[in-house]
């Protein structure tokens, strides 16, 4: 028997269950029509250039600190974020747009080409930037306005139009920034979002002509089989289980209060959280102590707009709460101690903050992401054991390592397999906008930001030649003669051998 699927999908505040809002389950039919009219529209946003582009984008900027306080309180209602998680969510979009539509122009300009011999010096040469006719992006639950800011500024910037897929857990606060794009600033209809669950996203994958997704990994294997079948591009970051490395030289304070930070930003609801940590044996022992401590003071719950009275919230879904429950039974009962935390609230999708000793690779917490507040923390005898432990695991978004010793942080980071390592910090690869943000192994296929990179991603290059001297023929076009050959043959030998013999129609000696 087969089921239908709901017209309606109710969306509940994660903090105490009621319903915040409801949004469609839009259909295949649905979705393909969204795509045909960006398509439609993307002739038009693409002739405007780079700077009037910008212009839209800097006054979209705008309108989002305007309504930034709204905007919080919104992503609050469906998230159960603290408001210090909450906040955090325009400002790193506000930064990117300030900085690529600043360069964006520099990035999009045409690159002049030289030629490579003097065979090509009556040609004029360059390399153009056209983007993807309709980008498709598709984004999780764990930052609903953040999450899509990352990509779709250097999309609409490219000059692509940009069909987005929220989660159907946290669709409400992005459906408020584009409805702000499209109406209360009434910018070119560019920019669309459609709502539903898995179905809807592949939808969207069938309907455009580059996928940018951020997820899971298996949903992310999928989406590239799906592409792969219509030799369509995907870029996608996926899951993470980063590693931190801690060495016997490191200045523990520092260490102590990066691990509590990195391990529990967003309730540990990010891609790049600290979700291990490996501690030479020397220092293990007070690492632990002095993190305890400091875990033990994240306070828990949805506080009030401008409160900023906890630093961490609900987690999202009931699913993914129970993953972490079922990670944190698995090492208890293999032997590793709680030294706080450990247990789900009352009431309310919160689970406390919780750091889990003695571990090892035998438990989940250490071998499957767990995207949620806790932190596992093993001791090891050497930089060498920590790096084959931080390796040993089938996703390498991004690590870190502490050492006061530049030389020594710099081996280790050398030896690490990620796409970024911070040394001496965590997640802060993340805010460095010139720096590429991708994942190695099963963490994805290509990646984010990165300077020009978070613009020409979605473009393809386009080779454009031109002639200096326009001849009436080419010597190599029709018809052949023996004589227009063996000059030809004669002119490649002088400019391609590498001496005199040779070049003379000689053998090499």
């Amino acid at each position: 028997m087969t089921t239908t699927a709901p017209a309606l999908i109710e969306v509940r505040c994660p903090a105490d269950g009621r319903i915040v809002g409801t949004v469609a389950n839009q259909t295949r039919d649905e979705v393909a029509a969204v795509a045909a009219r960006l398509r439609e529209a993307q002739p038009a946003w693409e002739a405007l250039g780079p700077e009037a582009r910008g212009k839209h984008l800097r006054d979209w900027r705008d309108w989002l600190l305007d309504n930034e306080r709204r905007l919080g309180e919104l992503v609050q209602s469906e998230t159960g974020k603290s408001w210090a998680d909450a906040s955090m969510e325009t400002a790193l979009g506000v930064d990117i747009i300030t900085y690529l539509t600043k360069n964006g122009p520099e990035f999009l300009a045409p690159r002049k080409v030289s030629p490579h011999s003097p065979a090509g010096a009556t040609k004029k040469m360059r390399v153009v930037y056209r983007p993807y006719p309709v980008v498709g992006l598709i984004t999780p639950w764990n930052g609903p306005i953040g999450n899509p800011l990352l990509d779709v500024v250097g999309a609409l910037l490219a000059g692509t139009t940009v069909l987005t897929k929220p989660s159907e857990f946290t669709p409400l606060s992005w459906i408020e920034v584009v409805r702000g794009w499209r109406e209360d600033l009434g910018a070119p209809q560019v920019l669309e979002v459609v709502t539903g669950a898995g179905e809807t996203g592949a939808a969207v994958v069938d309907a455009v002509d580059m996928v940018m997704f951020t997820g899971s990994a298996r949903t992310g294997k999928r989406i590239a089989a799906r592409c792969g079948e219509r030799l369509i591009p995907c870029s996608l970051e996926l899951g993470g289980k980063d590693a931190m490395i801690v060495l016997a030289d490191a200045d523990l304070d520092r260490a102590t209060s990066a691990a509590a930070w990195g391990g529990f930003l967003n309730a540990g609801q990010a891609c790049i959280s600290v979700e291990r940590v490996y501690v030479e044996a020397p220092i293990y022992d007070e690492f632990v102590r002095r993190v305890t401590e400091k875990v033990a003071g994240i306070r828990v719950g949805m506080d009030s707009p401008g409160e900023f009275a906890t630093e961490i919230g609900a987690i999202a879904t009931e699913d993914q709460l129970q993953i972490i429950e079922t990670h944190v039974e698995d090492a208890k009962a293999k032997g590793a101690r709680i030294t706080t935390g450990g247990q789900r609230r009352s009431s309310g999708q919160f689970f406390e903050p919780t750091v889990l000793a003695d571990v090892n690779h035998s438990m989940d917490c250490m071998r499957h992401e767990t995207f949620g507040p806790t932190l596992p923390i093993m001791k090891v005898a050497n930089e060498d054991e920590a790096v084959r432990l931080a390796n040993d695991s089938p996703y390498g978004l991004s690590a870190s390592v502490f050492s006061s010793n530049p030389d020594r942080a710099q081996r280790v980071a050398d030896q690490l397999q990620a796409g970024a390592v911070n040394m001496n910090n965590v997640l802060s690869n993340l805010f460095q906008l010139t720096l590429p943000m991708g994942g190695w192994k099963e963490s994805g296929i290509g990646t984010r930001l990165g300077g020009s990179n978070a613009v020409l991603k979605f473009c393809r290059p386009q080779a454009q030649i031109s002639e200096r001297v326009a001849m009436k023929s080419e010597v190599y076009w029709f018809p052949i003669s023996k004589r227009k050959a063996v000059m030809q043959a004669r002119a490649m030998r002088m400019m391609a051998a590498g001496d005199w013999r040779r070049r003379l129609g000689l053998r090499g000696r």
